[in-house]
């Protein structure tokens, strides 16, 4: 069959390696120049001019991410090379926070939390009685649950300086608003399921470098076709298929954002009211990215958590990277505000402002502010996220599609794969 994958992000990049791999003729359609969609490289330069790759946001990959590393390994790309895996740590500049041992799971998360620094008796006895509630419930709940209410047992410590921090950087969503369920699966995945599961994986590569360009290689050299650069218009429903343009084919697999694919598929002028209501109706949380450089500037560790207000308030991002400790140039940060407004100069000042409270940094001078607007989907409780089928032959995959996870690249990954495979059939 001749298959076309509209849109060559993480999704996309699955959809066609799987669906080569299961034998069909895949052609790849990608507006952008550049693949990877909202985890992608991006051109940028350093204060003095020098060309420099950055990526639209950070993205963080944990062991349990099983699907992505697997097509990682099978175009190619060495994990081992292009991620540095490192335990668990949420910890703080001064040194407080969680930090996993490497042990086994489920006694890495138990040590973790008992060694915690900076946390009372109370602090870590309250989580621990609430995982072992997790953990006896099956990691379910009620699906109108917010996460704040799921863990309204908890102290204010343990929210502030882990609950809250992991659900922003899970979920992109707030505690207050999370849906509950979405993170204790989750929880369940990363935490409690396999040894190393927890693990951090840091990319040392441009995200575009990481899959995407070896993704579409591959595809090429197993006789596919990637066009970059093209955006496609309309789609047609024909006796023998679908019209991609002008262009046939037997099966359409939108791997384009819910906006793009609900446009896409109403081009085709079939009744699909449901599927396009259920994808107009997500809401969306913007994720801005704020680089900044200074000579000799170095963290402790590659990836730190920051005390975070409101993303308007004082203190708006809640992680920094040190790139410099992953393959960039040293005494380049990447601060990361999660579920954050878009008034990026601003925002960039009291990044500043706030890396030199609690960084001690005076010097850092902004290099670049990235705002992804739509960068996920909220999580929200009780949310009805669209199908994977719009119609026969149409087909649509991403983060946002139905699925047991939130908006992360292993989420796209698996719904890239599951869309081949019925595509296929």
């Amino acid at each position: 069959m001749k298959v076309a994958v509209i849109g060559a992000g993480w999704a996309g990049c699955a959809a066609a390696v799987e669906a080569t791999r299961l034998g069909q003729q895949v052609t790849v359609f990608e507006a952008a120049r550049t693949a990877g969609g909202r985890a992608r490289r991006v051109d940028g330069r350093m204060p003095d001019g020098t060309a420099l790759a950055l990526d639209n946001g950070q993205h963080i990959m944990i062991g349990a991410y099983s699907e992505t590393l697997r097509l990682m390994d099978d175009v190619g790309i060495a994990a081992e090379a292009t991620l540095l895996r490192l335990p668990l740590t949420l910890q703080f500049p001064d040194g407080t926070g969680l930090h996993f041992p490497r042990l086994p799971a489920p006694l890495d998360a138990l040590a973790g939390i008992v060694r915690a620094r900076g946390w009372s008796w109370r602090d870590k006895l309250s989580l621990l009685g609430a995982a072992v509630g997790w953990q006896l419930a099956g990691f379910r709940c009620a699906p109108g649950l917010s996460v704040a209410q799921l863990c309204r047992g908890l102290t204010p410590a343990v929210m502030a300086t882990l609950i809250e921090p992991l659900c922003v950087s899970a979920l992109n969503t707030p505690a207050s608003r999370a849906s509950a369920q979405v993170y204790l699966r989750v929880l369940r995945d990363a935490l409690f399921a396999e040894s190393g599961g927890s693990n951090l994986l840091l990319p040392r590569k441009d995200l575009s470098a990481l899959l995407p360009d070896a993704a579409l290689a591959w595809v090429e050299q197993h006789g596919g076709e990637v066009c970059l650069g093209r955006r496609v218009l309309a789609l047609a429903s024909t006796a023998a298929g679908w019209l991609v343009d002008d262009d046939p084919f037997d099966r359409v697999i939108l791997a384009c954002p819910p906006a793009e694919a609900a446009r896409l598929a109403e081009t085709c002028g079939l009744p699909c009211g449901t599927w396009l209501a259920a994808a107009r109706a997500l809401q969306f949380e913007a994720i801005t990215t704020v680089y900044a450089f200074s000579a000799g500037a170095c963290l402790a560790q590659p990836m730190l958590t920051l005390r975070a207000g409101a993303p308007e308030g004082e203190e708006p991002a809640q992680f920094v990277f040190d790139r410099g400790q992953l393959g960039g140039p040293a005494g380049l940060l990447a601060f990361v505000v999660s579920a954050s407004s878009v008034d990026s100069a601003a925002l960039a000042q009291r990044v500043l402002a706030q890396a030199e409270r609690q960084l001690g940094l005076n010097t850092l001078q902004a290099v670049q502010t990235i705002v992804e607007k739509r960068a996920t989907f909220a999580c929200l409780p009780g949310l009805e996220r669209p199908p994977m089928q719009v119609l026969a032959g149409l087909l649509a995959c991403g983060d946002y599609i139905d699925g047991p996870y939130p908006a992360t690249l292993e989420g796209a990954v698996r719904s890239g794969l599951q869309a081949a495979r019925s595509a296929t059939k």
